[in-house]
């Protein structure tokens, strides 16, 4: 069966296979690099596209129509250290970093996945 936009979000999240996308605040937020996400993810030529568009705002109106938020960076540097040296890097880089939000989207619940529901 096919995956649902949050079962793909997930496996990318806990995939090593992307720098573009990580679990940020302890694994509450997504974070997303948006200059390196268009070209990792939705990039001409990426041999296994993860969704089926090459627009980053199409993945933004799924997050939405998922009951994701966006979120401001006025939060605490991250306490990981994987997080902190990608935010590091995207800082670094001037790369637009996007932070979103949803409750029902946390990596210490999985089982709340299922709640993630198309609007």
């Amino acid at each position: 069966l096919p995956l649902c936009f949050p079962e793909k979000l997930w496996k990318m999240l806990e995939s090593e296979q992307f720098r573009s996308i990580w679990w940020s605040e302890g694994g509450k937020c997504v974070a997303i690099d948006k200059d390196l996400f268009e070209v990792e993810v939705l990039g001409r030529g990426v041999c296994q596209r993860v969704f089926n568009t090459q627009h980053i705002k199409s993945v933004i109106r799924q997050l939405n129509l998922y009951g994701f938020t966006r979120a401001q960076r006025d939060f605490q540097r991250s306490a990981s250290l994987p997080e902190f040296l990608a935010e590091e890097a995207a800082a670094s880089a001037h790369s637009q970093i996007l932070y979103y939000y949803n409750p029902s989207f946390n990596r210490a619940h999985p089982w709340l996945l299922g709640a993630c529901k198309r609007r």
